[in-house]
């Protein structure tokens, strides 16, 4: 197989496309929605898409596909193919699950379209972390392997892998259920999974919602480019504006701890809470957005997670599509909450652990998983504590104790996003200078501004949740919402800093 490819890699042809490609990356270097390489592709995109008479929808498909394909080959040519070559596979073992009516070969299918994915996800993303696992482990009982046989070669890792993998195994399993029938057109199916919007970083999109839209005939609609450029300036905004403005803050501090007073510590640990939610939900709506420029509706992935509850309610608010996908491919399969209390702790220990090494590998992001497993075990026995005790159910639901839950949850959500990193021994000290007070350097920025953009999040999240927003926003005459998106898009390149940072969930 390797040989093929090594003869097909030296064909003038494949020599010709590798140098178009090339060309395409200086021109596109990043799939980075907030650049002005993307914007000028996205235009292309919609004009080409919409002047497509609205019968050739399956045309139109194709341009999709085709531009999904430019999209990501802007970054990697080769890791492109790989994608499309993934798909095209999972879309023959989906055809042959939907023609057989054995259940042994249904179950052969469906292994070997999981063991396929997971594979590949295992290679790119995990294998360097457990050959270096294997190394230090051996070298712990005094076995020198020699670190040159174990030491995997340089490798990248795709882009979005994983969310495009966890989409590929929910079609397997839903198509294995019956659930859904297999998808028949091509085109269609690599429409679903390299739709250019959700394809390096989510939300997760499932096969029944989405393939569902690529049948309808898409018409064009004013009401629906209102919210698709709402979303995406709204997205811009988080990410220029605030999230890339939280990293001058969290980034040097979380760089190098041992620099920093504790006081500085805390501040960057707020930043980076504040960071990291505006830096993935500001990518969710910008997807959104550009989906809904398309003709299209993804998931909705957030829904302001910081004003949740407890850790439960946290979870129902935080990036949605992987935790209804945990839920349903993990905890659920692994017995969900039957059975036993103790069995319902492991069930979600094990869920939210492999929630955690989705993320990355390496031990910070496993650890991360686990201790949300614990606080969701220690928020079930706090449950059954309150039950049978009236004065603590209704102090907690009064609002003095709504107000506490809030910020306790965000404190410990806070804290938990320390260790959300692959250097565990950074973590480990950011920890120690939470908690043993040194002294050092202060923040490397006022700490005023810190202030003012955490006030004006949960301002913003308070004026949607409390409904007040909802009142006044329809009543805001065209002009007047024209003015506030002009001043969104100014606002966002005014206060983002001059170096930009890339999209954390990339990595993943």
């Amino acid at each position: 197989m390797f040989t093929l490819f090594a003869e097909a890699a030296a064909e003038p042809a494949y020599q010709s496309g590798l140098a178009y490609f090339r060309w395409l990356h200086n021109v596109l270097p990043a799939p980075f929605f907030h650049t002005q390489a993307f914007l000028a592709f996205f235009a292309l995109v919609l004009m080409v898409y919409w002047t497509i008479p609205r019968r050739w929808q399956m045309t139109r498909i194709w341009v999709l596909v085709v531009a999904s394909f430019h999209f990501y080959a802007a970054w990697s040519f080769e890791l492109a193919f790989l994608v499309t070559a993934t798909t095209v596979a999972d879309y023959l073992f989906g055809r042959a699950m939907g023609a057989t009516e054995r259940p042994r070969l249904r179950r052969l299918l469906l292994f070997a379209s999981i063991g396929m994915n997971l594979g590949i996800l295992c290679y790119f993303k995990y294998r360097g972390f457990f050959l270096n696992e294997l190394y230090e482990g051996l070298r712990r009982i005094g076995v020198e392997p020699g670190y040159e046989k174990l030491n995997p070669l340089a490798i990248f890792v795709p882009f979005g892998i994983s969310f495009y993998t966890f989409e590929a195994i929910s079609y397997a399993v839903d198509v294995y259920r019956r659930k859904i029938a297999p998808e028949k057109s091509l085109p269609r199916f690599l429409l679903f999974i390299l739709f250019f919007p959700h394809l390096v970083a989510g939300p997760i999109v499932r096969a029944g919602d989405f393939l569902t839209q690529t049948r309808r005939a898409k018409r064009w609609n004013w009401l629906r480019v209102q919210v698709g450029v709402q979303l995406f300036l709204i997205g811009a905004f988080k990410k220029m504006a605030i999230a890339d403005r939280m990293a001058l803050f969290c980034d040097p501090v979380f760089k190098n701890p041992e620099a920093y007073n504790s006081v500085a510590v805390w501040f960057a640990v707020l930043a980076y809470a504040v960071r990291i939610y505006c830096d993935f939900s500001g990518y969710s709506d910008m997807a959104l957005g550009a989906a809904h420029l398309l003709g299209y509706k993804l998931t909705n992935n957030f829904n302001m997670p910081y004003l949740a509850l407890n850790v439960s309610d946290f979870w129902r608010r935080w990036h949605i599509s992987l935790s209804t996908w945990l839920r349903d491919y993990v905890f659920i399969p692994l017995g969900g909450s039957r059975g036993s209390r103790w069995l319902n702790y492991r069930n979600l220990l094990l869920t939210m652990a492999i929630g955690g090494l989705w993320h990355g590998a390496a031990w910070g992001y496993i650890l991360w998983g686990v201790a949300h497993g614990l606080m969701l075990v220690a928020h079930k026995q706090f449950k059954d504590y309150c039950e049978p005790r009236p004065r603590l159910t209704a102090f907690l639901e009064s609002y003095v104790g709504i107000v506490l839950r809030v910020y306790v949850t965000f404190f410990c959500m806070s804290l938990c996003w320390v260790l959300f990193q692959p250097d565990l021994s950074k973590a480990l000290a950011v920890f120690e200078k939470l908690f043993h007070l040194q002294r050092g350097m202060g923040l490397p920025l006022s700490n005023r501004s810190l202030w003012y953009t955490v006030l004006f999040l949960f301002g913003c999240q308070w004026l949607v949740r409390s409904g007040v927003w909802a009142k006044v926003y329809p009543r805001l005459p065209a002009p007047v919402l024209g003015t506030g998106y002009a001043l969104c898009l100014c606002a966002a390149l005014v206060l983002a800093p001059d170096s930009g940072t890339t999209f954390i969930y990339f990595q993943f």
